[in-house]
């Protein structure tokens, strides 16, 4: 990180190894002690200014770019924040379920039911976990992607910056194939096709949930690729899904708008016993994400698969469903 300094304000030029990354996680990572509200009111104020020009938390930093920095207040120290201890077992838990580690790339299989990143009401995350998952690298392993808390399946993780920025801009260029399993109860008029519906968040309740919505005047683009695997009469499929844009809750809202929504998706769909749906079919979202195709941040490809969790292969084992392991949706380049 290299800088210039005049009456405190630094002139901080971005190196390779940030490049690509948004701007407050640019400030997290060399500047932990400023909190994100402090930040925000500083960009406000055009205090911190990029390249010259006034900045918005969300915009991403390009290697060369200049960032003026106002001198920082540290973070007050009488009210040390506490530390959270993991339950018991979650980080072995964790270190069990990496399907692929090598020098540049970690991936794992979350399970259901563990956010990915922190929130008002979130104090257990992957994210507070990285540091244990650090094995031998220099560098505690970076997020370049997220899955809903729900969701399950592979994440992965880049096990330098640099690897990190390669790793998300494959996602962001949309050169990853992402494929998830999903239950539906009903089934799809057509075996496969495309879901081309804009979605537009629709409300956010009190404890800051987001819903999405179809809505073809202010919704930004959404595609999903679908191809049925199999089917239970009309009642039930198992549906493989390639999202070709990353919108929130993006499938969940698509195979509900089909009129088919996933199985157990209490936001958007119907519980185990709705719907005429057998009271045995396992509770929890089943929605899995199996499998990643996608660059290497070295060279070559990666190509990972994980493994559903228990209720999903419950359901499947109660519907008759057979693995779809060997199902694509388009080309996997």
């Amino acid at each position: 990180m290299n800088d210039t300094v005049s009456s405190g304000v630094r002139q901080v030029t971005v190196e390779v190894d940030d490049a690509d990354i948004r701007l407050d996680r640019w400030f997290r990572r060399h500047h932990p002690e400023l909190t994100h509200g402090r930040l925000e009111q500083l960009l406000r104020g055009g205090q911190i200014r990029l390249d010259g020009k006034r900045a918005k938390s969300g915009d991403r930093v390009a290697a060369g770019q200049v960032i003026r920095i106002p001198p920082i207040a540290a973070r007050p120290v009488d009210k040390p924040r506490r530390a959270i201890a993991a339950p018991a077992g979650l980080v072995e838990d964790l270190k069990a379920r990496i399907v692929h580690r090598d020098p540049l790339v970690l991936a794992l299989n979350k399970p259901p039911g563990l956010a990915v990143q922190g929130g008002s009401r979130t104090s257990v995350h992957v994210d507070g976990l990285l540091d244990a998952l650090q094995f031998e690298a220099k560098e505690r392993p970076r997020l370049v992607h997220r899955l809903d808390r729900d969701t399950s399946g592979l994440l992965v993780l880049g096990r330098t910056s640099g690897a990190a920025a390669k790793l998300a801009e494959s996602f962001r260029r949309r050169d990853t194939m992402k494929l998830y399993w999903a239950i539906l109860v009903g089934v799809p008029k057509a075996e496969k096709g495309r879901i081309d519906l804009p979605l537009a968040k629709t409300a956010v309740g009190r404890h800051g949930r987001e819903s999405m919505a179809v809505d073809h005047e202010e919704g930004d683009d959404a595609v999903t690729d679908y191809v049925v695997a199999d089917t239970v009469g009309k009642h039930v499929a198992l549906v493989v899904l390639r999202p070709l844009t990353g919108r929130t809750h993006q499938l969940r809202a698509h195979c509900a708008a089909l009129g088919t929504p996933i199985l157990g998706d209490t936001k958007y769909g119907v519980r185990p016993g709705d719907e005429g749906l057998p009271e045995e079919a396992e509770a929890g979202l089943h929605l899995h994400a199996a499998r990643l195709v996608m660059p290497h941040p070295g060279s070559g490809r990666l190509d990972l698969f994980a493994e559903p969790p228990p209720h999903f292969r419950s359901t499947m084992k109660l519907y008759g469903f057979s693995s779809p392991r060997d199902v694509t949706v388009g080309s996997t380049r």
